[in-house]
């Protein structure tokens, strides 16, 4: 039988190494051509590498976690019928399991108190008797604290307490968990970003309005996908930012160099199973509500299932990141650099807001946005932010011209 050896694969864009996040094969394990034998991951995109023959794995040659230059021998395969001398190749060792956490010890209760010896009835006053026999309690099982062992009241109390007190459990051990794939490229991202001067603004609004809007749109949408208000910060985003481009942009610090979009590609901030992703709807500007609510759905559906394109998941302009009901009264998004400017949609709750004449409920929600204070300064936040501000509170300037 002949020995083949299957390389990381150049995987375009310049990219020189990448990080093996995931073993679908173990040495002595029978593949068949196109099999997909392991998964790597570049700074954009998770590849899944497949066999280029059928026969027997032979060999792998990475742990995970592990940095592998374009090029290194991945997996060494021995060919079905082609016969060759084959050449010795090292076997790499199979990754070390996690230690699995030791059982934890049961936490003993304490021994039963032992009957009242010599058959001696308990001293107790007849109505610590009538309670004890209504409970169901035999007294000789009840320590007394009173004169010569008397069981009072309170012993009663004891005794039920201790009886009804759950089983508690010790816990011991500690689990490693190595930091690979995805999480690994979140924490380097999170670590840089920790680099960057940003300021971030808190705005109440009242949504009671766009609610309104929503609900009555939602209620004639038909077979369409059902609005969020997500396509409406959406909206007021790409309605808000030709009069402040400064905002959709994006900054080289190496090379002193802002760049700023006509188009709006708006990163949609997705919690997935493997960790957060920023699939990208392009072109927000051009899509309508019900257009936009179903394209955020089904990216957001793509990087969940981790079917997304490297397209999809680069080349963010704005990124819009929401909680959803599970949100805080406020939060502090953190920059997707090089982009300069994030929003952060918070929880909507009824609260109490003085109109001019006392107190009336309303729907209010925080906008977070948060800026690289680099090349946003505060006053342009600020006017940025209470822009925002006006087109959700007054949704029907979202589709005005721009002299509103």
């Amino acid at each position: 039988m002949a020995i083949g050896s299957i390389r990381v694969p150049d995987v375009g864009e310049g990219v020189a190494e990448v990080e093996l996040v995931e073993w679908h094969v173990k040495p002595g394990d029978r593949v068949r051509e196109d099999d997909v034998l392991a998964a790597v991951m570049t700074d954009k995109a998770t590849v899944e590498i497949p066999s280029l023959w059928s026969g027997t794995v032979v060999s792998l040659g990475g742990e995970l976690g592990q940095r592998l230059a374009v090029g290194t021998v991945l997996v060494t395969i021995e060919r079905d019928g082609e016969t060759a001398e084959p050449a010795p190749v090292a076997s790499v060792a199979a990754p070390v399991p996690s230690p699995v956490v030791p059982a934890a010890d049961r936490v003993t209760r304490p021994a039963p108190v032992p009957p009242t010896p010599g058959g001696q009835a308990p001293l107790a006053a007849p109505s610590v008797r009538a309670r004890a026999r209504e409970a169901g309690i035999d007294l000789r099982q009840v320590r007394g604290s009173g004169p010569a062992g008397r069981i009072l009241d309170a012993d009663l109390d004891t005794h039920v307490a201790a009886d009804r007190e759950p089983t508690r459990i010790r816990r011991d051990g500690t689990e490693d968990i190595r930091v690979i794939g995805l999480r690994r490229k979140i924490a380097e991202r999170m670590a840089a970003a920790a680099t960057i001067p940003q300021i971030t603004l808190v705005e109440e609004v009242d949504v009671g309005a766009l609610e309104d809007l929503r609900a009555a749109m939602n209620a004639d949408r038909g077979a369409r996908t059902k609005l969020t208000l997500l396509p409406f910060i959406a909206a007021a985003l790409c309605r808000a930012v030709p009069d402040h481009p400064q905002m959709n942009a994006q900054y080289d610090h190496v090379a002193g160099l802002i760049t700023r979009h006509r188009a709006v590609h708006l990163g949609i901030a997705t919690q997935t199973e493997a960790g957060l992703m920023v699939p990208v709807l392009r072109h927000a500007e051009s899509l309508g509500l019900f257009a936009t609510a179903a394209e955020i759905l089904r990216l957001a559906e793509a990087a969940r299932s981790g079917k997304a394109t490297r397209e999809e998941l680069t080349g963010s302009t704005i990124t819009v990141s929401s909680l959803g009901p599970l949100g805080g009264i406020a939060t502090t998004p953190i920059l997707n650099a090089p982009e300069v400017a994030i929003i952060g949609i918070n929880k909507v709750a009824v609260r109490p807001v003085w109109d001019g004449s006392g107190f009336a409920p309303r729907r209010m929600m925080n906008l977070s946005a948060s800026f690289d204070h680099r090349v946003i300064d505060g006053w342009d936040a600020a006017t940025f932010v209470r822009r925002l501000k006006a087109l959700l509170e007054q949704p029907a300037l979202i589709f005005m011209g721009s002299e509103a």
